[in-house]
Order: C-alpha cells, then sequence, then structure tokens
C-alpha cells in the first residue's frame, strides 16, 4: 500500500473538481461537495495546514478510491 500524500485542503479541492464534484456550501473552514451521483464530501480548510492523515483516508473512502486511485488522479 502507497503512503498517503501530505496535502492542503485547497490541493484537495483540486482534486475533487477534477473529479466532478462542485461546492455546495461553506461554513466557517470547511467546504461541502457535491456529485451529481449523491456522493458528499466535506473538507477542511484550514488556511496552509495539511489535512491530517485519518481525515484524508476517511474523505479517499468516502470517495470509493483506493489510495492508489487518489494518487493517480493527484499526479493529473
Amino acid at each position: 500500500m502507497p503512503k498517503l500524500p501530505v496535502l492542503k485542503g485547497k490541493e484537495l479541492i483540486r482534486v475533487l473538481i477534477k473529479l466532478g464534484f462542485f461546492e455546495y456550501h461553506r461554513v466557517g473552514s470547511h467546504a461541502q461537495f457535491k456529485h451529481n451521483d449523491g456522493r458528499r464530501i466535506t473538507v477542511p480548510v484550514h488556511g496552509g495546514k495539511d489535512i491530517m492523515t485519518g481525515t484524508l483516508r476517511g474523505i479517499i473512502n468516502d470517495l470509493g478510491m483506493s489510495v492508489e486511485e487518489f494518487i493517480e488522479q493527484l499526479k493529473k
């Protein structure tokens, strides 16, 4: 299993947009995204801070992707 990348919230948002998600709500430092198939993802956007490993792993699981597939999307 590959190692999880270290990402900031803005970097993760770029990947989500590439995957077809759109921002539908923002409260404070948390942005919420929807996909047309019904999936919803909440992304913490805390300035320049990195997303914690457990949070990122949970988001990847919510996307229905493996870590390998996520890293491939990140490279595109």
